[in-house]
């Protein structure tokens, strides 16, 4: 009970130590609707070319836009988490500090990730996707129902995201520079969760992989459960999924990294 009450404080701290920054808040609640304009014109121009493209109709396009706007720093779909700083520990040799700490380095990071997740995604998020709602046809529930089913998909994307990140995090072990690990991870996380285009666009066996990748359950099916694309339940199961096998995955890269520390630069 302790450790679980450790946890929810290091996830507050992470939602609290967002919060003080008020204008970069601002500046990416103005960015975010920017683009979303942009996205929003660009997809209507597409979709009259091509209604229906990939079972959306131009509602549903529309609010795919607002949607990805809304969790793009909510999942740092682009990096610009967690994963910069710890790979800085790592390069310095700080991280050594943090396995010293009687908590597990994991979930550390998991709980201030997640603080951070809830913060951008209050703080960020709500504000253009509500605007896009105003001002353009959406197609939105009225069910509270689909709308909480929505909310824990979510919920589970944001575990997904910091799986990923962490395991790009832990290169830092190896890597003397993680630059090219964070491109990647940009590149990726950008095109692979369909935040350029929705996934469902993409046709044959590309496609099919496209949505079976783990960056799938980050934007495009939350999405789907919103629009009532998909079943919730396969969702969850499909997110889960990814979530314990890239977990897993971060703690044998982790168990494997520590038994190595190597103190890059001091």
């Amino acid at each position: 009970m302790g450790s679980v009450r450790l946890y929810a404080a290091v996830a507050v701290g992470g939602f609290r130590r967002y919060a003080t920054y008020r204008a970069a808040t601002a500046a990416g609640v103005f960015t975010n609707t920017v683009f979303g304009l942009i996205l929003v014109y660009t997809y209507l121009a597409l979709w009259d070319e091509r209604p229906h493209l990939g079972g959306y109709d131009q509602a549903q396009a529309v609010t795919y836009v607002w949607l990805g706007q809304a969790l793009f720093a909510t999942l740092a779909l682009q990096g610009g988490g967690f994963e910069t700083e710890l790979m800085e520990r790592v390069r310095t040799g700080e991280v050594a500090i943090d396995l010293y700490r009687p908590v597990d380095l994991q979930l550390w990071w998991l709980a201030a990730d997640l603080g951070r997740s809830l913060f951008q995604l209050l703080g960020r998020g709500v504000l253009p996707f509500v605007f896009g709602m105003l001002v353009f046809p959406t197609a939105v529930p009225d069910d509270p129902l689909v709308w909480g089913a929505f909310v824990v998909a979510v919920a589970l994307a944001m575990v997904v995201s910091f799986a990923i990140r962490y395991l790009v995090a832990l290169s830092g072990f190896w890597l003397m520079d993680g630059t090219g690990a964070l491109q990647m991870l940009m590149v990726t996380g950008m095109f692979c969760s369909g935040m350029v285009l929705p996934l469902n666009v993409f046709p044959g066996a590309f496609g099919e992989v496209l949505r079976a990748l783990p960056w799938a359950a980050q934007l495009q099916m939350p999405a789907d459960v919103l629009m009532g694309e998909t079943s919730a339940l396969g969702t969850y199961a499909f997110q889960a999924g990814w979530a314990v096998v890239l977990l897993t995955a971060g703690r044998l890269v982790q168990a494997a990294a520590t038994r190595r520390v190597v103190v890059q630069g001091g």
